[in-house]
């Protein structure tokens, strides 16, 4: 009976082996003959290596196909991790290879274990080493198994750190980023562009990638090559940037900054005497500014200028990130933001030279009833008539005032119009316009809807990224900026008449960029016709060939997008009894005349333009000072745009220079040189490549400055307007 449960268990055992050796079999069969196609490709497979091919990627050049950016072959150092980790500790190979890269063990280490390469690609350890490196590590293969020299492109940017905001740079994919990229086909070690043109055209400038397959042997040596896809280049992009009028608008830009600098800002007054709270002498800090400059009859941008700059061989240079910390310090400080395009990412205050759209806003609403016929009499000062008075005792300002003239006391022009109120810039006479067109029409948005039209609160829609769209005041921007916590929620409870009396003098929460203001003094400038700007012509097949100067022959190119017609986004179909009034108001403030009241006021910009070729190049034009923080002199900001009434030079420049002073003395300045230079009337170097980048420097890019600054000579206005 003792071995009957012993038989059974054996008899178990024997069932569970005959049905394992069962399955057993079944598996061989099945291996040897249903799968022995799919075994015998994941052989091959082990036994080959795919190698990608990255295309070269397309250049950049200017309008007249100077090349400001290009590709260098470079020649990378690569491992393979299947066989480094089969074949050799990985320690030994780091000591093998750190005196062949001049790197240290951990730095290999660093990079072989960086979660930014694909974990199937042979690992990047050294970018752009020496050919001489590369053979040396070719012939000893079998000393350093699994390694290879890979052959790759680095950016170029001959011509840095000139139109850096425009052209952008390359980086890695950020960690955010890396699913994106990889969906679109992207290894996640692959450098994109991160700013600028290089950003927005990435799709066409990155060519399509090509591969090479090869068979290896246990060690990862190549024993043949079985497949080959060449990779097909990108595209060249050819900017709407005239490369010279770039250099010169940087250089202008940058000379009146550093003249600012060193120019003392008005002494803070009390009763007559200086005010003890604030030091007695402080200059102007101009820690920024920008100039646009377009084409009003296309929308091409044909220079754009953001100061402080950088120079974008910095992002491909190599340098640590301890390095990197000193020349781009993280900082909290606007001012000292270098990586910011401030020509589209600027969100300023337009002081006066909001004024000819808030003029359109009144003409083309009614509100000026008989047009240029309409005269105030303007003493200086002005006080609400929609607000009861005993309101006005209490807490609500009533009475608005002009800026001063010099003397401490507001200026009083007299008798004005429309006209007359652009040509010298009456802000009691835009303080009307707000008030009225608000309160005698029923608390509508008349103003806002008005100023719209020019493409305020929008986006431009520019080819470039991060641009911001501005601010135009309303009961909804109240709302929002209260739900923000930007405002309290007593501010943000409603919109007052106040509100709209600020906005006529493109002070309070009214805000645009320098390119915003571009693109509506252009539709004055044009008829009424709000474009689309762009700082891209054209993209070219690639294999464009070059000249013997080194410049892409397009004649010789196939064009494959031609983007330099103009993009109408509102035609406003401005009338002459409208604009004509405008265009005279801004042509005065150019030649003058002024008003006359009690004495000769003249215009906020006739003394300035004195010297100014006229004749060449007519131009008209409006001055701004945006009141900075506290109401202090030295936080006032500087703002001028201006276009040409010469059909056959169809330009728009705005300039807007931060914390420099009044509108005539540091934006105007700029302006004007620019339609000089435009105009040929002042020398404009041309545009050559740059020096090699000095890499012991901390500086974000060198200084830049006129070779002749006659043009910014001149006497501004000593009106804070």
């Amino acid at each position: 009976m003792a071995d009957r449960p012993q038989r059974s268990r054996l008899a178990v055992l024997g069932s569970v082996s005959l049905i394992l050796i069962g399955l057993l079999t079944v598996r061989l069969w099945f291996l040897q003959t249903v799968d022995a196609q799919g075994i015998q490709e994941r052989v091959r497979e082990v036994r080959s290596r795919i190698v990608k091919l990255t295309p070269e990627r397309g250049r950049i050049t200017d309008v007249r196909g100077r090349i400001v950016a290009d590709n260098q072959r470079i020649l990378t150092i690569t491992i393979d991790r299947l066989v480094i980790a089969r074949d050799l500790p990985r320690q030994q190979m780091w000591d093998r290879l750190s005196g062949v890269l001049n790197m240290t063990a951990q730095d290999l280490e660093d990079n072989f274990q960086s979660k930014r390469y694909d974990p199937l690609q042979p690992v990047p350890l050294k970018e752009d080493v020496a050919e001489d490196i590369g053979i040396f590590l070719r012939e000893r293969s079998e000393d350093f198994p699994g390694v290879d020299v890979r052959e790759d492109w680095r950016r170029e940017y001959p011509y840095a750190p000139m139109a850096s905001h425009i052209i952008g740079f390359l980086g890695a994919i950020k960690e955010n980023e890396v699913s994106m990229y990889k969906n679109l086909g992207y290894d996640p070690n692959a450098r994109v562009g991160q700013f600028g043109v290089e950003q927005t055209y990435e799709g066409a400038l990155r060519g399509i990638p090509g591969f090479v397959k090869y068979e290896v042997d246990s060690l990862g040596n190549v024993l043949r090559e079985l497949d080959r896809k060449e990779p097909v280049p990108g595209n060249d992009v050819q900017l709407s940037i005239d490369l010279d009028i770039q250099q010169f608008t940087e250089q202008a830009l940058q000379t009146e900054i550093s003249v600012r600098r060193r120019t003392e800002a008005a002494t803070v007054m009390l009763d007559d005497v200086p005010d003890p709270k604030y030091p007695a002498v402080t200059y102007y800090k101009a820690p920024a500014g920008s100039a646009v400059v377009l084409n009003h009859d296309t929308g091409a941008v044909v220079a754009m200028a953001s100061y402080p700059n950088f120079d974008n061989r910095w992002f491909n240079s190599g340098i640590s990130a301890e390095k990197f910390g000193q020349i781009f310090p993280v900082t909290d400080d606007p001012d000292q933001s270098i990586l910011v395009n401030r020509a589209i990412s600027g969100r300023y205050n337009l002081g006066s030279s909001f004024k000819p759209f808030v003029a359109y806003a009144a003409l083309h609403s009614g509100q000026l009833v008989g047009g240029t016929k309409y005269y105030l009499k303007d003493d200086g000062y002005y006080q609400l008539t929609s607000i009861p008075k005993e309101r006005c005792q209490l807490n609500v300002k009533c009475i608005f005032k002009n800026a001063t003239c010099g003397n401490g006391a507001p200026c009083r022009y007299g008798r004005v119009n429309v006209v007359d109120a652009l040509a010298v810039s009456s802000d009691v006479f835009f303080y009307k316009i707000g008030e009225e067109i608000f309160s005698e029409r029923g608390n509508r948005p008349v103003l806002e809807e008005e100023v719209r039209q020019f493409g305020f609160g929008a986006p431009t829609e520019i080819d470039l990224p991060y641009e911001f769209v501005g601010t135009v005041p309303g009961k909804d921007l109240k709302k929002r900026l209260a739900a923000a916590g930007a405002i309290t929620a007593d501010e943000g409870r409603s919109y007052y008449v106040g509100d709209n009396v600020q906005f006529s003098i493109g002070q309070g929460l009214m805000s645009a960029t320098p390119l915003q203001m571009a693109v509506a003094y252009s539709a004055l400038a044009n008829g009424g016709l709000v474009l689309r700007p762009k700082v891209v012509r054209a993209t070219w097949t690639p294999g464009t060939p070059t000249t013997k100067s080194g410049r892409l022959n397009f004649a010789a190119g196939v064009l494959s997008k031609d983007l330099s017609d103009a993009v109408v986004t509102r035609d406003m179909n401005m009338p002459a009894e409208i604009r004509d009034p405008i265009v005279e108001g801004l042509t005065r403030v150019i030649n003058g005349p002024g008003v006359r009241s009690d004495i000769y006021h003249s215009t906020t910009g006739e003394r300035l333009f004195k010297s100014y070729p006229k004749n060449v190049l007519p131009i008209a034009g409006k001055t701004g000072t945006a009141q900075g923080f506290g109401n202090l002199p030295w936080n006032d900001s500087s703002a001028f745009g201006a276009f040409s009434k010469n059909p056959e030079k169809p330009y728009t420049v705005y300039a807007y220079l931060e914390k420099s002073g009044y509108g005539s003395r540091a934006a105007a300045p700029v302006v004007k040189c620019i339609f000089t230079a435009l105009a040929e009337r002042t020398r404009v170097d041309p545009a050559v490549p740059a020096d090699p980048l000095d890499r012991s420097s901390v500086a974000p890019a060198t200084s830049q400055s006129l070779t002749n600054p006659l043009c910014l000579v001149g006497s501004g206005s000593t009106v804070r307007d």
